[in-house]
């Protein structure tokens, strides 16, 4: 079996384009904090490049962007090809089936916003970050109920990404 279910945020915009037969691909990578702290007690942070097709990847890029909060889920695929200089490439990435926004266009855009002014998003008394009138999917409410999940609380992710 292989599946994959990843939750974190995208470290860069979807790359969408095209095909010669006009199906839509998507590229991104999602920065993910690994669930054990190193030896310095700092999160780890994994950057997963990931790819979707179809109509998928047309409204993924309509409704993210770089920072936003995403789970997917989707299957482990690798390849490789020759670079310019001869050598063998190895590449690995999630091919995503399924993908679930963690939160709204307008906490999307209010975190982007107060990013900028060093403010971090709102939780309620246990960390959880609060979902205010997101619709959430079942997959979505049970990250967010995960009081052992390091993913639910937004300090751990931000802290670790480039932007």
């Amino acid at each position: 079996m292989n599946k994959v279910v990843l939750v974190g945020r995208l470290a860069r915009d979807v790359e969408l384009r095209y095909t010669q037969s006009g199906t839509a691909v998507g590229s991104f990578s999602m920065a993910v904090d690994r669930r054990r702290t190193n030896q310095n007690g700092e999160r780890e942070t994994d950057f997963i490049n990931c790819k979707i097709w179809s109509k998928g990847a047309e409204n993924l890029a309509n409704f993210v962007s770089k920072g936003s909060r995403v789970a997917v889920e989707g299957r482990i695929e690798t390849g490789s090809y020759q670079n310019n200089q001869g050598q063998k490439i190895y590449t690995t990435e999630v091919v995503v089936d399924n993908f679930d926004l963690i939160e709204t266009r307008a906490e999307s855009e209010s975190r982007r916003s107060d990013n900028q002014n060093g403010y971090t998003a709102p939780t309620n008394n246990q960390g959880n970050v609060n979902f205010g009138n997101a619709q959430a999917s079942p997959f979505t409410q049970q990250v967010a109920q995960s009081q052992n999940s390091p993913f639910v609380s937004d300090q751990a992710v931000d802290d670790n990404l480039p932007f």
